[in-house]
């Protein structure tokens, strides 16, 4: 099931009336908050594993299975007992599960090709929808628990954490220490939630199906056969890409905090405008931003961080990068496209060293600043072509149209246009917003309406007219869902 389709609108309004329900003044006052909360919990619960449920039922049980070790852990951790033991069960066996089925055919494969083993026997994986990034919560919920951020909860609200469905299959990743506490959290349905959070939610239906979607024909065609094209196409086609893939992902989660928000939930950003940045570091706090942080708190950190000397700290840093590229697929371009972040990285920090030694910390002008964000930009688009290659060929043949110039089959695509002008207007509004406001830094923001006025109503309709005329008919997943 996904959030632009009909059978999730059901969704949503069932669940939505039925908490409603149990909002009404006379309703709540025949049961206790323990017991209200656990309704709405055992409600949100039960959508949840029909929302996950709705693509294959089979694996439900498997998210059953990493919910129950990861409470079973937690508790007895909490509980003070067989610590050692039961934090190796919690944090080793979501990551056997993960890298059973995300990478065993990548392993065997890999041995076979390095081997010249010949064999008949092929086990086929099927990649569960969001494994990733549910399997990362779980463990989250462990480390938490063993840190002492975050007390042992009930298998119930575990449950909920780990598989709640706006966050479920493609993010944000939500830590238990942001989460948990929000579970006491025993307001009513708040009209004014619902209001800001069907607003975001449409906007990630703008970024999904109008612009992702739309620029997906272009890119897949240019990617398929780069060298049937000309270098300004191919060019064209990785500008193509970055705006999809961020429109697309960052689309799912601006769903994924309108939906939350419109149940009294909040998600941390997990964008914001990332390509106006002016180096890598930057780019990695403002790009999948609950990724970043949760491979800093739950990787970077625990390996040494920057505590164990210099060189230590870019061998952190490269292998964080290239297990986090590792993270996102069982390929090796997924891999290379981690080790190139990781290096680029260690230069930044590298470059950032001895310009505070030699004393050059004066502060940038206009023209310095705009050259930092188009050599990012350039940098990322460069990283992209191996994210989004099917192999090295591929990733080498495109490469080559970007820099050898060269003839071939010259298309100009319409939307990578009309999606290049609305990206410039919605960070140049956003810088406008980030001077009147005094801010340090520019950041995204979401343009909310008031909807109970008359004006606030007609544009907000009027958008959703726009999204229909323009939006991108056939079916057409989440690049994240693959992940």
């Amino acid at each position: 099931m996904v959030f632009t389709s009909v059978p999730f609108l059901v969704l949503f309004i069932t669940i939505y009336l039925l908490i409603l329900i149990f909002n009404i003044k006379w309703i709540r006052e025949k049961f206790s908050e323990k017991t209200q909360l656990t309704l709405k919990h055992t409600i949100l619960l039960i959508a949840s594993y029909i929302f996950y449920g709705w693509w294959d039922y089979r694996f439900c049980f498997l998210m059953f299975l990493l919910t129950f070790v990861a409470w079973l852990s937690a508790k007895n951790i909490y509980e003070k007992k067989h610590i050692k033991l039961f934090t190796v069960i919690g944090v080793v066996f979501p990551l056997m599960i993960l890298g059973f089925f995300k990478y065993f055919n990548f392993f065997v494969d890999s041995f076979i090709v390095a081997f010249g083993v010949e064999t008949s026997t092929v086990l086929n994986i099927i990649l569960p929808v969001g494994i990733s990034f549910y399997t990362f919560q779980s463990m989250s919920y462990t480390i938490d628990v063993l840190r002492g951020s975050v007390a042992s909860h009930s298998l119930l609200d575990v449950s909920l954490y780990v598989s709640f469905f706006p966050q479920l299959v493609a993010g944000p990743i939500v830590k238990a220490n942001d989460f948990m506490p929000q579970l006491k959290n025993n307001e009513p349905l708040k009209l004014s939630n619902l209001s800001e959070g069907l607003q975001i939610f449409v906007f990630g239906v703008f970024k999904k199906m109008v612009i992702s979607d739309n620029l997906s024909v272009f890119v897949d065609d240019v990617f398929d056969k780069p060298l049937a094209f000309s270098s300004i196409t191919v060019i064209l086609a990785i500008i193509s890409y970055s705006i999809q893939i961020y429109c697309d992902f960052s689309g799912y989660s601006d769903m994924a905090v309108g939906v939350a928000k419109c149940f009294g939930y909040n998600f941390q950003k997990n964008f914001d405008l990332p390509y106006i940045s002016k180096n890598v570091t930057e780019f990695w706090k403002r790009w999948h931003i609950s990724l970043s942080s949760w491979l800093q708190e739950y990787l970077y950190i625990p390996l040494g961080g920057n505590r164990k000397g210099t060189v230590r700290r870019y061998i952190n840093l490269l292998l964080t990068m290239v297990l986090g590229g590792l993270w996102h697929g069982a390929n090796y371009t997924f891999v290379f496209w981690g080790l190139l972040h990781g290096l680029a990285l260690c230069i930044h920090k590298v470059y950032l060293k001895l310009r505070k030694s030699s004393n050059k910390n004066k502060k940038t002008n206009v023209i310095v600043s705009i050259a930092s964000v188009i050599s990012t930009y350039v940098f990322v688009c460069i990283c992209w072509v191996f994210f989004r290659a099917e192999n090295f060929s591929k990733a080498i043949d495109f490469l080559s149209k970007m820099f050898i110039w060269s003839d071939g089959i010259t298309q100009i695509f319409s939307w990578t246009i009309f999606s290049i002008v609305v990206l410039i207007i919605a960070t140049f509004v956003a810088v406008i917003k980030s001077k009147k406001a005094g801010e340090k830094t520019v950041s995204g923001f979401y343009p909310l309406l008031d909807l109970s006025k008359v004006s606030g109503l007609v544009l907000f309709f009027v958008e959703i007219v726009f999204i229909v005329m323009l939006a991108y008919t056939n079916s057409n997943p989440f690049i994240y869902f693959q992940f």
